[in-house]
Parts: C-alpha cells; structure tokens; sequence
C-alpha cells in the first residue's frame, strides 16, 4: 500500500458505453490526494458571487444565500486526475448545472465556457462538455463540507475529464464564443483531458 492507498483495479470494470472503468494509466486510491499550485484560501471572501457572463441572454450574479436556495442534487461517481490517481463511489452535493444554464441561457454563439477560481484560477471547456448528466456545482463531497483544500466551500465538478477542468474554489463562468488555455493549458496540459484518451499533456 502506497501513501496514497494504490491497488490495482482488478477485475476490470466496465463504463455502461463499455469503456473500462478505470481509465488507461490510473492506479485507483480510496483517499483523495491534495494537488493545488496556488495557496489555499481559508474562507468564503466576503462579496463572494456566483458570476455568469459573457455569451448568455440573462447575466446572473448570486450570493452565496442566492446560491445555497437553488434546487439540490446528489451524485455518485469517479475522479481522475491527470497525476494517474483515480477515486471510486464519490458522493456529491450541490447545484446541477443545467439548473444554472437554465437560468442563464447560453447564447447560440456560446460555444465554450471558462470557469474562474476566486484564487485566479481559470480552466477552459467546451459548453458541450459543461453541459452534462454529471456535471454539478458542488458544496458537500461524501456527507461533508467540502475543505478548502479540496476546493470548498463551492467548487465545479466534471467528473469525465482530468479533474484540473473541475475548479476549485469557483467564482464565475464565462461563456465565449471563441476557446482560449486556462491556467494549466496555458502551461503544457491538454485542453481535452479525456482520461479514456490519456489527453494529460500537450
């Protein structure tokens, strides 16, 4: 057993699309290793706003109260992180995002979406990739507060890519018409990050 709890995934699962469960690369852990570059923050700042801008016909800006009203959703799933762990039976709390983009409507022209971290944090994706079954804005992982370490108390969740798409520390979306690197795709990692593809690095 490693510090990280590795063991092999054996047998082999499959995905309902038949793709194996654990992507190609992965060792599985049953604890969740911290990865940030940036410092962590310590608390919620204080004029905290759930910002949605850019390529949408109704901006919203929400409190943290505004934000905490909206409808709830529980999902369980999996995580992989480019660093080749991955965490099983993950059980998330939080605000489904199409309750966001509901609300919001995204323009036709909006084809991508960048996800800003309080911190200063971006990550780029295709709206067609936020706009799924399992994507959430999350708030409790597993029963529990999410810590800022992990990204809490508000971060995004998109379980089928790298989990550097998953923001931490979420702060806006910005929908664009025209795609453009984050923070770590401006520094080498894929723009994709499709673990099934091993998209880690450019």
């Amino acid at each position: 057993m490693s510090l990280f709890g590795k063991k092999p995934a054996t047998p082999t699962e499959k995905r309902p699309d038949g793709l194996d469960r654990l992507p190609p690369g992965q060792y599985l852990t049953q604890k969740w290793p911290v990865l940030s570059y940036e410092q962590t923050p310590k608390q919620l700042p204080a004029n905290w706003r759930l910002k949605v801008t850019g390529l949408v016909e109704n901006p919203l800006e929400l409190t943290w109260d505004e934000f905490l009203a909206l409808p709830r959703t529980t999902l369980t799933g999996d995580i992989h992180c480019v660093t080749t762990w991955s965490r099983y039976n993950n059980t998330w709390e939080g605000v489904h995002i199409r309750e966001i983009l509901q609300r919001a409507k995204p323009l036709p022209t909006a084809k991508f979406v960048m996800a800003h971290s309080w911190t200063g944090y971006t990550t780029n994706l295709p709206l067609e990739k936020l706009d799924d079954d399992d994507v959430m804005i999350v708030i409790k992982h597993d029963g529990q507060d999410i810590t800022p370490e992990h990204g809490g108390p508000v971060r995004l969740l998109v379980p089928k890519l790298y989990f550097y798409k998953s923001a931490k520390w979420l702060y806006g979306l910005e929908f664009m018409e025209q795609d453009r690197p984050g923070f770590w795709e401006q520094r080498g990692y894929s723009n994709s990050a499709d673990p099934w593809k091993e998209e880690r690095y450019w």
